[in-house]
């Protein structure tokens, strides 16, 4: 099974981060020194994948942009001689191919994910949301690529949430096949704790095979009047197609605020020119609040 493409849709409002999203897409908002997005498709290409699909609006292709040339920075940058910065620039726009597809109507994770049908055709491919963030070993996409390679069916990314949380997501029920894997039996979405399957909750990172197209297709809509991917999903476990990994490493929801605040952070500790200062300025604030 050769996987190639990652459908990355960016259509949304995102609403659970405004007002810094009035103007600006969720996916551009920095963490560190980098956009949302570039986390993602770095992710992607780490595991293998050559092609990146936006699933996209037209208010939106300021994200594309970040993935070109920007020949009039580079040559300001080259003028100053700030030789690391221009080098920097020109990796990023030769990091992926992208491919860009219009989806004019935002009904749904699955509607997004059913608009990619003409770019993937007949071939299975990864769908990489930018709300999470996943770093670490056996964490993220390259995890799934590994268990569909091995298996010929679908993968989800599952981590463990506590019962109270589970109605923020899509849960399954599944039978183990070993640690960290299993069978997938049932799936439902946002469910109330009390009728939730397991405590298993799906995150932003699948690798799916082409017959998804045809159960999005015939699809209505479900929870929140959209088409959700969560019960095409079900269609591939009715055909024993669907497993579930789940994850470990660091992982950040870059829609919470405390999440995202706390993914800068957790970066900036890694720069050893910055650790320091900032370790002792969150110590000085701590103290003031406390």
């Amino acid at each position: 099974m050769e996987i190639t493409k990652a459908v990355i849709p960016v259509a949304g409002w995102g609403t659970r981060s405004l007002p810094a999203t009035k103007n600006v897409p969720k996916e551009m908002l920095p963490i560190f020194r980098k956009p949302i997005v570039q986390y993602i498709v770095e992710e992607g290409i780490a595991a293998g994948l050559k092609d990146v699909v936006f699933i996209t609006n037209q208010n939106k292709t300021i994200i594309e942009d970040h993935f070109d040339r920007n020949f009039l920075l580079e040559q300001l940058l080259e003028r100053a001689g700030k030789t690391a910065m221009l080098e920097e620039v020109r990796r990023v726009a030769s990091l992926v191919n992208v491919i860009g597809v219009r989806q004019k109507e935002q009904l749904g994770l699955g509607h997004a994910v059913l608009t990619a049908r003409e770019v993937c055709q007949n071939e299975p491919f990864a769908v990489m949301l930018g709300d999470d963030l996943m770093f670490g070993v056996q964490a993220g996409i390259g995890e799934l690529l590994k268990a569909a390679k091995e298996t010929g069916k679908a993968v989800v990314g599952v981590i463990e949430v506590p019962k109270s949380k589970v109605s923020r997501y899509g849960v399954i029920k599944g039978e183990s096949i070993d640690s960290h894997t299993y069978r997938v039996t049932n799936l439902v979405e946002k469910p109330k704790p009390e009728e939730a399957p397991s405590n298993l909750a799906i995150i932003g990172r699948y690798v799916l095979l082409p017959e998804i197209f045809d159960i999005l297709e015939g699809q209505r809509a479900g929870v929140g009047g959209e088409i959700q991917l969560t019960d095409a999903l079900q269609g591939l476990a009715d055909q024993d197609k669907l497993i579930a990994v789940r994850l470990a490493g660091q992982r950040f929801d870059a829609g919470d605020w405390v999440e995202y605040l706390t993914a800068n952070i957790y970066f900036a500790l890694q720069d050893e020119e910055l650790r320091d200062d900032l370790v002792k300025r969150l110590q000085e604030l701590l103290s003031c609040s406390s």
